[in-house]
């Protein structure tokens, strides 16, 4: 039988990643992962209705939250309450369509961008997602459930040179010709449909002791290939160096190498790929002051209560 989460998203790091936007009055902040909308809730309380923020997300799940925090940070006896008079703006968008869906809502500057770059624990709980291998169900794992491609699509129809480099620059996984290798022996006798038909076919390649974590980052080369994270990542990212004013922040929690490697060449370089631009005199050209050197991560205390954060990484930069 197949179950859906009961619970959305427990916020990572939530004191750090918000007191990082050093939060102005009047301010315009953009929280693009909004998910349970635990982040969301935390600067519109501190934004107090003197400011504004724009939320996104491209999953319908997470546009049910919306009203839910409406309804906590209103009057209750204030029936007439909507996203607009709590300064809220709701974007069920991608968020590398940020500086478009800006343009569109005639915005040319904001004060701070957060972004929690963690997949939600109800996608990894929700069965009929296909995020995880704990669960049989449908090998899907599209953030958008109205995108077109799903997990299943791409082991089924990739050609095995492309599926290994995926399982390779995504997952890290040093076995992923032979991963891909299988995947098409087994597609060749029976179509992959289903989460477990994806683990049969992959399982006998690899060694017990270390089975749950390279499945997990074969799940996570999938999942990034399905929803195009890397690229999206990339173009939020400077769509935010673009759009931020002097002095506005950009906080970005991240959850694996690939995806914190480019937040951080992004803060250090001004680029994704980490090239460092010098001027006449050889000082290094970013648009980016480090607010803090080193990454912040959750303590104990968070780790043990949330075991999906151990691995959350949190980096803040201040626009020049």
């Amino acid at each position: 039988m197949i179950k859906t989460a009961e619970t959305y998203h427990v916020p990572v790091l939530l004191k750090q990643s918000i007191d990082g936007l050093d939060i102005k009055s009047g301010g315009i902040y953009i929280d693009v992962t909004f998910g349970g909308g635990g982040h969301s809730r935390e600067i519109l309380k501190r934004i107090n209705g003197n400011g504004h923020l724009y939320s996104f997300d491209q999953d319908e799940d997470a546009e049910k939250n919306v009203n839910n925090i409406i309804a906590e940070l209103s009057n209750d006896n204030d029936t007439t309450s909507t996203e607009h008079n709590c300064g809220l703006t709701f974007v069920r968008s991608n968020f590398r369509y940020l500086k478009n869906w800006m343009r569109y809502y005639d915005i040319d500057h904001i004060d701070g961008l957060l972004a929690d770059l963690g997949v939600s624990s109800h996608h990894f709980d929700d069965e009929t997602r296909g995020f995880s291998f704990r669960f049989d169900g449908p090998l899907d794992m599209r953030m958008n459930k109205r995108a077109g491609m799903t997990a299943a699509d791409v082991v089924n129809e990739y050609e095995e040179e492309t599926l290994a480099d995926i399982f390779y620059l995504y997952g890290e996984l040093k076995t992923s010709r032979r991963i891909a290798a299988a995947i098409i022996r087994a597609r060749d006798i029976k179509k992959i449909e289903t989460t477990q038909d994806f683990i049969k076919a992959v399982e006998p390649l690899f060694k017990r002791e270390r089975e749950k974590k390279d499945m997990a980052k074969l799940f996570q080369a999938l999942r990034i290939e399905v929803n195009h994270e890397m690229d999206a990542l990339k173009e939020m990212l400077l769509s935010a160096t673009e759009l931020l004013d002097k002095g506005g922040r950009l906080s970005v929690i991240t959850y694996h190498s690939l995806e914190d490697r480019i937040v951080k060449n992004i803060m250090k370089t001004g680029n994704a790929e980490g090239k460092m631009k010098q001027d006449f005199f050889g000082r290094i050209e970013t648009p980016f002051k480090l607010i803090n050197n080193k990454v912040i991560i959750p303590d104990e205390e968070e780790q043990l209560k949330n075991p999906r954060s151990r691995s959350a990484k949190l980096r803040i930069a201040e626009k020049r």
